[in-house]
C-alpha cells in the first residue's frame, strides 16, 4: 500500500504526520509520501516522509483567504505556476497506484478527487459549530451561512460522497453526525490537534483536603498565545503585554506567572523590547522559576511588581498545560488550551489571521469557552470573574472537552485507514 499526504497548512501538516507515524506501528504499515500544498512542510522532513513535488512558502503564509491583497501578492509570487505543478505531481503519483490522505479544507480535498485516485479526508478547516450547537442554529451567525444546511457546502459534500472517497474524519460529533444525514461515509474519532499535549505517563492526582486553600495560595498562572507569523505577532504580544498591566491592580496580593508560548519562527528580540518598554525587567531565569519544570535552556525571564513572565519557544506543551487560563491571539493553539477544559480570552487583532471577524468566528466555534473583550484592559476582570464562578468554570470544562474530543485520535484514524485499505479489493488500482 502507498499513501500520499496533502495538506495545507502547518497545523494541518502536524496532524497528517501524527496519522502517519500511528500508521508506522502497523505490520502492513503503507509507504508514505507527501505534498505539502502550503509552505515547505518541515513536519513531513522530520519524519523523513519524501516529497514528490515542488513546495514554496507563499507571501501570505496560507492566509490568501483573509483579505485580496494576500492574493494578489502569492499571484505575483508564482501560486498560479506553483499550483500547476502540484497538481501534475499528484496525478503523476496516482499513475502509480495508492491511497490519498487529504488534510485540511477543500484544497487538498480537490486534489485528491482530480487525481483518479482513492481518497479519504481529514477536515480540520470546517465544524458545525460555527453554525449551531447542540441547542439549534446560532443567533449571530450570517444570513448566508448554513444557506445548504451544512457548513460544508453541496459541491464540498459530493466530493465526500464520491465513491474514491471511502471515509471521512470530521473534527466533532456534531459535524460527523450532520455529514452522515447526506450518506457521507464520516467517522466520529476525535481531533488529532489534541494529540500530543498530554504527557504519555501522566503523575497521579490525589484529592487534597485544602485543595481550595492551596489554589489560592499558589500562582496564578496565565498563559499568552501571540500567534506564530511575523509580523502580526509581534503586534499581537504589544496588544497581549498591555492586557497583562491590569493584572497588578486587579490581583495586588497573588504572585502571578505569565508563560508565553513563542514559535521557534519568531525572534525574541522584539518581544523583549515590547516588555522592557512597559516596565518589564530581565531576570536570570533559574532564580525566576523556582518551582516549574522549564526545559528550554533558551527562554528568557522577567519581572515586575508581583509577576514573573518567561518566553519560552521549546515548552510549548508546558505552557498550554500548566496555564489557569490564557490570554490568545492565535488558531489552533486557542483551540488546543480551550480543548484541556480551560477559558481564554481574546482580543481582536488587525490581521491578516487575527482579525476581529476571525475572533468572531472562534467565539462561535469554541462556544463559552472563549471569550471575546474589545480592549486589553479589560482582559484581568473577565479573569477575577470566571475564578470567582465555580459553574462558569464547569460549564467552560466540559464544552471544551466536547468540542475539541479526547487525546488518541490520530490512533484512531490510523486504525480505521487500516481496516479501510483491507477491504478495497485491489487498493492499488486507480479509478478512472
Amino acid at each position: 500500500m502507498q499513501l500520499l499526504c496533502l495538506s495545507n497548512g502547518h497545523g494541518e501538516d502536524v496532524i497528517a504526520v501524527r496519522i502517519c507515524q500511528e500508521l508506522q506501528h502497523h505490520q502492513a504499515a503503507p509507504e508514505l509520501a507527501a505534498l505539502p500544498l502550503v509552505g515547505e512542510g518541515r513536519a513531513y522532513t522530520q519524519l523523513d516522509i519524501p516529497m514528490i513535488g515542488s513546495v514554496r512558502t507563499m507571501p501570505s503564509g496560507g492566509f490568501i483567504y483573509m483579505e485580496g491583497r494576500q492574493l494578489l501578492r502569492d499571484l505575483q509570487g508564482g501560486l498560479l505556476q506553483l499550483t500547476w505543478a502540484q497538481f501534475k505531481a499528484v496525478r503523476r503519483w496516482a499513475k502509480r497506484g495508492g491511497v490519498i490522505l487529504a488534510v485540511g479544507d477543500i484544497v487538498p480535498l480537490l486534489f485528491a478527487w482530480l487525481s483518479g485516485a482513492p481518497y479519504v479526508f481529514v477536515g480540520t478547516a470546517k465544524s458545525e459549530y460555527y453554525l449551531r450547537d447542540e441547542a439549534g442554529w446560532l443567533p449571530n451567525r450570517s444570513r448566508w451561512e448554513g444557506w445548504s444546511g451544512s457548513v460544508y457546502l453541496p459541491w464540498e459534500r459530493w466530493l465526500m460522497s464520491h465513491r474514491r472517497c471511502k471515509a471521512v474524519f470530521p473534527r466533532d460529533k456534531l459535524t460527523t453526525e450532520i455529514l452522515q444525514q447526506w450518506s457521507i461515509p464520516a467517522f466520529d474519532l476525535g481531533n488529532p490537534m489534541m494529540d500530543g499535549i498530554y504527557p504519555k505517563n501522566p503523575a497521579p492526582i490525589f484529592y487534597e483536603p485544602d485543595a481550595e486553600l492551596k489554589e489560592m495560595q499558589r500562582s496564578l498562572i496565565v498563559t499568552l498565545l501571540p500567534g506564530s507569523r511575523a509580523p502580526e505577532a509581534y503586534e499581537n504580544w504589544e496588544k497581549i503585554v498591555q492586557a497583562t498591566a491590569g493584572f497588578f491592580e486587579t490581583f495586588p496580593d497573588r504572585s502571578l506567572l505569565f508563560l508565553s508560548a513563542i514559535t521557534p519562527a519568531l525572534s525574541l528580540d522584539p518581544l523583549r523590547q515590547t516588555l522592557e518598554a512597559q516596565g518589564w525587567v530581565e531576570q536570570p531565569l533559574e532564580s525566576s522559576v523556582s518551582t516549574l519544570q522549564v526545559n528550554d535552556p533558551t527562554a528568557l525571564a522577567f519581572t515586575k511588581n508581583n509577576a514573573t513572565l518567561i518566553l519560552t519557544t521549546d515548552d510549548y506543551n508546558l505552557c498550554l498545560l500548566k496555564g489557569d487560563c490564557c490570554i490568545a491571539m492565535a488558531g489552533t493553539a486557542t483551540e488546543q488550551f480551550v480543548g484541556l477544559g480551560k477559558p481564554a480570552i481574546a482580543i481582536p487583532g488587525k490581521g491578516p489571521q487575527f482579525t476581529p471577524s476571525f475572533a468572531e468566528a472562534q467565539t462561535r466555534l469554541l462556544g463559552p469557552s472563549l471569550i471575546l473583550v474589545e480592549h486589553p484592559d479589560k482582559v484581568a476582570s473577565v479573569v477575577q470573574q470566571l475564578f470567582r464562578d465555580p459553574d462558569w468554570l464547569q460549564l467552560i470544562g466540559e464544552n471544551g472537552r466536547q468540542r475539541m474530543g479526547k487525546p488518541g485520535a490520530a490512533d484512531r484514524i490510523a486504525n480505521c485507514l487500516m481496516e479501510q485499505f483491507e477491504r478495497f479489493d485491489n487498493p492499488i488500482k486507480q479509478d478512472n
